[in-house]
């Protein structure tokens, strides 16, 4: 799981019917250096599937690969990353 901080949505006009009621941010992953003295330095944006209704600006645990598959169980769902969690505070 990686932490990252969403920066945007994407709305879709069509969505697979295993997609339908979620929604899609943008993210970018956030390394220790930027979540801990606020370096610039940031990963790749991704869109990731989310069902908790995470806001621009929060941070947000994610899932990826296979495991951003385990939620649905045994239904086929086109999903390469997850909102797992939603994070209000780190500390160090």
């Amino acid at each position: 799981m990686r932490i990252v901080e969403v920066i945007g949505r994407v709305t879709l006009s069509r969505a697979h019917p295993s997609l339908l009621g979620a929604r899609f941010p943008i993210v970018r992953p956030m390394p220790l250096a930027a979540l801990r003295d606020g370096a610039p330095d940031r990963g790749e944006e991704l869109v990731a599937y989310d069902r908790l209704g995470v806001d621009v600006g929060g941070l947000v645990g994610l899932s990826e690969g296979g495991e951003a598959a385990n939620p649905f169980g045994k239904t086929l769902t086109p999903v390469d990353a997850y909102c797992a969690c939603l994070i209000d505070r780190i500390s160090f």
